[in-house]
């Protein structure tokens, strides 16, 4: 926990953060409380939507990406490392003095501190609640610079990023998802839980879709899909898909709800996208979805529709056709 980890670093471990100016933190866990920092100096770094709303909530200054220079800052890894460098990187490119890192072991930050200290002079580490925090006392962005990334082209000419979902190609799930839409997907199309952009971007080879909402909750992710898809017809929404309100009932929605946060399956994350699945389509809208083999959204599926259908899959994933929402009453 990076609450006992910070208290202890202050408590006379040697972190000694400026008297005066901004904090930026960047991706601090939800259940963090950041003792030791006052509140209005510290801004928090989100890019997920959900994370946002519940810092903000909780009255702190919260923006998406850097905006200005920074006293200093505190990097909390997340568990893909390509996106732990860079989010580093990031710091030392906006920050005047101090840059603590704090993770899990879990979340590889044994391996970070390695690599760190290749390159630059560590102080800490502090070693508590399976995690350690460590920090760089001076400036460093030139010795990082070449960790920094952004979104970039992989094989097969779509634009990914560190972090996002699917980043280093084509989900299989999501491609077989696409094989098995119909030609005639109706004129009012929702993508839930968008990512980058590819069931998105083969959707739109339909010429009866008037409009499909790309509704995507990581930011990157979906800077990364305006990349991908250029089609007019296309609109871009930072929304929690699970709470999202369309300006109308949608004809179909597509979807490869992701099952995880961390690193155990959660599959009430993809039950929450049923939910809402039923709750924006039309009466006669029909759902089509793709999900691990071991995910138990049957009888999710089949409390919020008339008409459920495992349509195909192979080993791994199970595609499901479903098809009237059921209302429930007021």
């Amino acid at each position: 926990m990076i609450d006992a980890r910070l208290l202890l670093a202050l408590d006379g471990d040697g972190l000694d953060l400026p008297p005066e100016g901004t904090i930026a933190v960047f991706h601090p866990p939800l259940d963090a409380d950041l003792p030791g920092i006052d509140k209005d100096r510290i801004q928090i770094i989100q890019g997920f939507k959900p994370d946002y709303d519940a810092w903000t909530a909780r009255g702190y200054d919260v923006v998406r990406n850097v905006k200005d220079r920074y006293a200093a800052c505190i990097v909390c890894l997340p568990r893909a490392k390509n996106e732990a460098r860079a989010l580093i990187a990031d710091a030392c490119e906006v920050c005047d003095g101090i840059v603590v890192v704090d993770g899990q072991k879990t979340d590889g930050v044994d391996s970070i501190l390695r690599e760190m200290r290749t390159r630059v002079t560590v102080r800490g580490p502090i070693s508590k609640a399976h995690g350690k925090m460590f920090w760089i006392s001076e400036p460093a962005a030139e010795f990082f610079a070449d960790w920094k990334q952004g979104p970039s082209l992989m094989d097969g000419g779509f634009w990914t990023a560190p972090g996002v979902f699917s980043a280093d190609g084509v989900d299989l799930a999501s491609a077989l998802l696409v094989d098995a839409l119909p030609e005639n997907l109706g004129a009012e199309v929702a993508d839930l839980g968008a990512g980058w952009g590819f069931l998105s971007a083969h959707a739109l080879t339909r010429e009866t879709i008037k409009k499909i909402y790309l509704v995507e909750a990581g930011h990157m992710a979906l800077e990364c899909a305006r990349r991908n898809v250029t089609d007019e017809r296309a609109e871009f929404l930072w929304e929690d898909a699970t709470t999202w309100e369309p300006p109308h009932r949608m004809d179909a929605v597509i979807m490869n709800p992701p099952f995880h946060i961390g690193r155990a399956a959660e599959p009430q994350i993809g039950q929450a996208f049923v939910a809402a699945a039923a709750r924006i389509l039309s009466p006669q809208g029909k759902l089509w979805m793709v999900a691990n083999r071991h995910l138990p959204y049957e009888a999710e599926l089949k409390t919020r529709f008339v008409h459920v259908e495992e349509i195909g899959g192979d080993a791994r994933f199970k595609l499901f056709h479903a098809a009237r929402p059921l209302r429930k009453r007021r």
